[in-house]
């Protein structure tokens, strides 16, 4: 295990985002005592989940048309623990995120989490949840392989693509590496979003 990597715990206070994901739509695969996916090792490494978890993203993308600019958000990866003392396994979990810069009018909202929804649908994913919010609407996926998807609304209408893997045996994970069709933003997030675009902004 890595210097300096921090093992996903048991409290949601103390618990990664891509575990508490994983938490939600896995019954406990980084949980206590679940016989789980934290008790065994993947044949798949966390790198190479990453790359399926950026595949799934970009798939998610594909299927938006008009077409969306993007940039890449924060990545994060966590151990996997299970048992009380939350026991190292040798396994890991990662996030990543994509975050959408084309406005979305408050009109269009719906309509792009439909498709993105009847997408997964499409492909076999099981939808797990949707949170029908006005302001910070969300819905959640599973892919047969144990990702956890989601497609949420934040601040000022911005949207957020999210995938996060199962537990896999532990290695080292690199950036993503596909290239976003807006410039560079990194050093901040959430940066707002600031393409206007003339279906998805009106």
């Amino acid at each position: 295990m890595r210097p300096g990597r921090r093992y996903l715990h048991l409290t949601r206070a103390r618990c990664s985002a891509a575990c508490l994901l994983a938490l939600a739509a896995l019954a406990g695969g980084c949980g206590p005592g679940s016989g789980g996916q934290a008790d065994r090792k993947s044949a798949m490494n966390m790198q190479q989940g990453a790359e399926r978890a950026d595949a799934v993203l970009q798939d998610m993308l594909a299927a938006v048309r008009p077409e969306l600019k993007w940039n890449h958000g924060p990545s994060s990866d966590a151990g996997c623990t299970k048992g009380v003392a939350g026991a190292a396994t040798g396994t890991g979990s990662v996030k990543r995120i994509i975050t959408i810069m084309t406005v979305v009018s408050e009109q269009r909202r719906g309509a792009l989490l439909g498709v993105v929804e009847r997408d997964w649908e499409s492909r076999g994913y099981k939808i797990t949840g949707v949170r029908k919010s006005a302001e910070v609407p969300a819905v959640y996926a599973e892919t047969p392989e144990g990702y956890v998807l989601n497609v949420k609304v934040g601040g000022e209408g911005q949207f957020f693509l999210e995938a996060a893997t199962p537990c896999l045996t532990d290695s080292s994970v690199r950036p993503p590496a596909g290239k976003p069709n807006t410039p560079d933003r990194s050093g901040e997030f959430p940066r707002r979003p600031d393409v206007q675009d003339g279906f998805w902004s009106v």
